[in-house]
């Protein structure tokens, strides 16, 4: 089994994203968990701009590792406030820092955060059942 931490102050989906909640905005990345599976990430896409819209469920962009190719999907719709910039030139900081430095996009979300989102407690038991 796994034995990657879990901070208790997001929340999760699951495809191993996690969202965040700070003065009504969500900020999104992909876990620790996620960054294990897929290994050294060696590209990441983001195909949104800031004032853009994000649908719940969509591709908002790709993360490219030695191993795969993979869709980011927006847990929540809302409008895109902010991007890091920092990604495009250093995808090794998802790797490094998937919980801080390694963030994706933040959004003002259209409604509350979806009961979907997983906990910390449900989102462990995800990645115990998932973890082969």
């Amino acid at each position: 089994m796994s034995q990657v931490s879990v901070p208790s102050d997001r929340r999760y989906t699951k495809d191993h994203e996690w969202a965040q909640e700070s003065e009504g905005l969500l900020t999104f990345g992909i876990t620790a968990f996620a960054v294990e599976q897929l290994g050294d990430i060696t590209l990441i896409n983001l195909d949104v701009k800031v004032g853009g819209a994000v649908t719940a469920g969509k591709a908002f962009g790709t993360i490219e590792s030695v191993k795969t190719l993979s869709d980011l999907y927006a847990p929540v719709s809302g409008t895109v406030v902010a991007i890091n910039d920092a990604l495009e030139s250093s995808p090794e900081l998802v790797n490094e820092d998937p919980w801080g430095q390694g963030w994706m996009i933040r959004i003002k979300p259209n409604d509350s955060v979806p009961a979907t989102l997983m906990d910390k407690a449900a989102y462990e038991s995800h990645v115990e059942s998932s973890d082969h």
